[in-house]
């Protein structure tokens, strides 16, 4: 597509949007930007949610130089005049259901609208990882990206078959994928809620599921519940708004678990491409080989 033709691109809200040609310089939500990125696309500038601060989160950025992308800041800082700051032809954001733009301030996502192109991208429970990549491919390539390297995908599915056979090997280690919470709880992740789970699981791997009770997506309990789980591998929240790990020394559950299992780096809100995917399936089979030879 050349950038005299006009572009449009339809996105997981079913809006069309256009323009007279080929946006270039497109502002994304942090996930969108870091997962563009690995497909060729540089955004110009980032933005955060509430869960971010005033510094780009480095568990979600990726391999995104952040030396050249401008962070336009998160939250209650993201008003409409703040977002146009860099001149923007197209913002690129993400969904958790229902088209509601994450990050955004309801009326502020609306208004931006009336200046610039939004597309959304639904990255929730009711699309698989495959669905939500193939989405990201397709408009990186209407903003002018080559079609996808045969390598990263050759990558991602030698990935996909050494996780499946080490699955199915002699013992299946329990995995526990969960956020910390300060020094006395722990949010669990409930796995089908999670399309980067629901794949670990449907390769086999045995990702534990947390009691039922409140929270469609975690279920918060104290440490102690959380190793009486007995993982052997820990599939830990790295983000920002997450207890970091130093600050669990003091608690003798937490070191029991760390203790029984190998920690493996989890961002909930992964980079959507076939590398980035690729990486994280590697460090998850490489924890599962590491429990069955103990």
């Amino acid at each position: 597509m050349s950038e005299r033709t006009e572009w449009q691109f339809s996105d997981d809200r079913g809006q069309l949007s256009s323009a007279g040609r080929r946006p270039s310089r497109v502002l994304a939500y942090v996930q969108a930007g870091a997962t563009l990125w690995d497909h060729g696309i540089r955004p110009s500038g980032i933005f955060g949610s509430d869960h971010d601060g005033e510094s780009p989160d480095r568990a979600k950025t990726g391999a995104l130089p952040l030396t050249e992308v401008d962070y336009l800041g998160a939250g209650s800082v993201l008003d409409v005049d703040t977002l146009l700051r860099g001149g923007p032809d197209l913002v690129v954001a993400v969904s958790y259901g229902g088209g509601h733009v994450y990050g955004l301030a309801p009326e502020t996502a609306k208004h931006l609208e009336e200046h610039v192109p939004v597309v959304v991208i639904d990255v929730g429970r009711a699309r698989t990882l495959a669905d939500i990549g193939d989405r990201f491919a397709e408009l990186a390539r209407s903003l002018g990206a080559e079609e996808g390297g045969s390598a990263a995908t050759h990558d991602l599915q030698a990935a996909r078959e050494r996780l499946r056979t080490l699955a199915t090997g002699p013992s299946r280690p329990r995995v526990l994928a969960l956020s910390p919470a300060e020094q006395d709880q722990a949010h669990l992740a409930r796995p089908r809620m999670w399309p980067e789970l629901r794949v670990l699981a449907e390769l086999g791997v045995d990702v534990l599921e947390p009691a039922a009770g409140p929270g469609a997506n975690w279920s918060t309990v104290g440490w102690a519940e959380a190793a009486a789980l007995r993982p052997r591998i820990l599939l830990t929240d790295i983000r920002s708004n997450a207890t970091p790990l130093d600050r669990l020394r003091s608690n003798a559950d937490w070191t029991a678990l760390e203790r029984a299992a190998a920690v493996v780096p989890w961002n909930p809100e992964p980079v959507c491409s076939p590398q980035a995917h690729a990486h994280f399936l590697t460090l998850v089979a490489d924890a599962v080989e590491a429990a069955q030879g103990r």
